[in-house]
């Protein structure tokens, strides 16, 4: 008899059952001198003791504001402190955060405010190229005659209050260092009160999904979501009180507040934030002076470090785990982690924001080969199955769609019940991506749905022809996609980043696959490239690598497809 592709996580550890801010004040108690935050590029060295003094009078200042329980704040910010203080501020005040991606504009950030309906937003003046007041100005004119706290802007109907960081005083805004000052101690005593008050189980977080196609949709998370799932991320890889977790990582995403800000938290580790976004000597800088133990990235940021050119003046002997996830992560590079980077614990973690984020993790007691070639198994108290296109549950081996089901799904998309009912349906998240399980239960991811291609009746998963093109020497990065054909209906195209120093030719390429690979799934068109589309969080995006190389190559699309 077949057995079947559904897996159960079992686990001797109840979940956790706290909000974030009541296991919050708990572990500033239990750990009051101990590191719990340390922001290099801000200069700030914090213990539990001293974010709480921040996080209560923040609380106290939003309370102070007028915003009530379930209320939304935003946060448009790359990473710094009061990101981290904002995040546990308004879970305790029972205020729900709405996470803004710093890469948003003008249209997307009106859009997410007002789809949410944000009454307060705390903002960054500036971050690379954007100018968050500018574009802020340019929605809200009416900022410029407003009283701080009492804006009424016609393109943003619900939003009243703008929070500014840094030292600056703009038109119609407060500063947050106005916000930590204008809390009481009756604020104090009603932030008391609001704690006994609060559950678990209500929403405490929204996070925009990618939005690959139409409008960026908002996943509602609650306490018990992403605490638990933080919890069980950092037992994965053995984070401890004595641990400190380097995260370039965006905290706007879930690997950054969830995996890192709330994995740390829920583990008395400290986390370090070595600039406000990803920058390789920042990060290996880093980790070598503060003797990290731990490293979180995607994959782009640990092959950015590895090709470094200063790469190997720096220590890195203190690391011992980490993990890469984010987007499928390649064999070899995982390989080099362990081996270069000194990450000997080094797992790789699957999951989704509608999950809060993880689903399967591998084990740092693991074979190499399993972490390697895999994400690893079920996390506790989750359940999986791979279905077909009908719904069956497949057998080991076999790939099909991956639905999660247990305490991490998401509540729901804000706003959109007939969005939510397409995904989220009687309990189990259908996540849109192609997975196999094997006999003893470790996944493999093998792509999108949307990304899997077609050619001449042949079903190709791109990853594996990923997986084979890296291991020519001279690949560094590799994406396969596929484009349209009038012949196959798809063929392959493999976008290369070749190596600093190294040549390679289409023909040196499509010979290195003859007769190791089947031929259909030799790529017909290669492209040298020296960047791939990416969101902020480093996930390649392939259709607009794909838009881009039908454009290049003069292709036609069919209409029905």
């Amino acid at each position: 008899m077949l057995e079947l592709s559904l897996v159960k996580g079992a686990s001797d550890s109840p979940l956790l059952n706290h909000t974030i801010g009541h296991y919050f004040d708990l572990v500033c108690s239990s750990h009051p001198d101990r590191l719990a935050v340390i922001s290099r590029h801000q200069g700030v060295r914090w213990t539990f003791a001293k974010l709480k003094e921040r996080v209560d009078a923040t609380a106290c200042g939003l309370l102070a504001l007028g915003l009530r329980k379930g209320d939304r704040v935003g946060i448009w910010a790359p990473n710094c402190w009061e990101w981290l203080v904002t995040q546990y501020a308004t879970a305790k005040a029972g205020l729900v955060l709405v996470n803004i991606n710093p890469a948003y504009r003008r249209a997307e950030v009106e859009y997410a405010l007002n789809k949410v309906e944000c009454k307060a937003l705390i903002v960054a003046p500036r971050h690379k190229s954007s100018d968050y007041i500018e574009i802020l100005t340019s929605l809200a004119p009416e900022l410029a005659t407003s009283v701080a706290g009492q804006l009424s802007a016609s393109r943003l109907p619900f939003l009243r209050t703008i929070i500014t960081l840094g030292a600056a005083q703009h038109p119609g805004c407060l500063r947050f260092a106005d916000l930590l000052a204008v809390g009481t101690d009756e604020h104090l005593l009603v932030l008391e009160e609001l704690s006994a008050q609060l559950t678990c189980d209500e929403p405490i977080n929204i996070q925009f999904t990618s939005g690959t196609t139409g409008a960026p949709k908002g996943a509602t998370l609650s306490h018990r979501n992403i605490l638990n799932n933080a919890r069980f991320v950092g037992d994965a890889i053995r984070l401890g009180s004595e641990d400190r977790l380097c995260a370039p990582v965006p905290l706007y995403h879930c690997f950054g507040m969830v995996m890192a800000n709330l994995g740390c938290l829920t583990h008395a580790a400290c986390v370090v934030y070595p600039a406000d976004a990803f920058e390789p000597v920042a990060v290996l800088t880093s980790l070598e002076e503060e003797k990290c133990t731990a490293l979180y990235g995607v994959p782009t940021m640990f092959i950015a470090m590895l090709t470094h050119a200063e790469f190997g003046r720096f220590d890195l002997s203190s690391l011992r785990t980490g993990i890469m996830a984010g987007s499928l992560c390649p064999i070899e590079v995982m390989r080099q982690v362990i081996d270069r980077m000194h990450m000997p614990e080094v797992t790789i973690a699957y999951g989704m924001t509608e999950t809060s984020p993880v689903s399967f993790q591998s084990s740092t007691k693991d074979p190499l080969e399993n972490r390697v070639t895999t994400v690893g198994q079920i996390q506790p108290h989750l359940e999986v199955k791979i279905i077909d296109s009908v719904g069956n549950i497949v057998p080991r081996g076999t790939p099909g769609e991956l639905c999660t089901k247990g305490y991490s799904v998401m509540l729901g998309y804000w706003g959109e019940p007939a969005m939510t009912a397409e995904v989220l349906r009687d309990g189990w998240m259908h996540t849109g991506d192609l997975a196999t399980l094997d006999t003893h239960g470790y996944c493999n991811i093998v792509g999108r749905i949307k990304d899997m291609v077609i050619r001449g009746g042949e079903n190709i998963y791109p990853r594996e022809i990923e997986e084979f093109l890296y291991r020519h020497p001279s690949v560094q990065d590799v994406q396969v996609v596929g484009v349209p054909d009038r012949e196959y209906g798809e063929e392959l195209c493999a976008c290369v980043i070749v190596k600093a120093g190294c040549d390679l030719s289409e023909e040196e390429l499509r010979a290195f696959c003859r007769d190791q690979i089947a031929h259909y799934k030799v790529p017909k068109y290669v492209r040298f490239v020296e960047a791939f589309p990416t969101t902020v969080t480093g996930k390649i995006q392939k259709f607009q690598l794909r838009k881009a190389l039908i454009t290049e190559l003069g292709l036609v699309v069919d209409a029905t497809a």
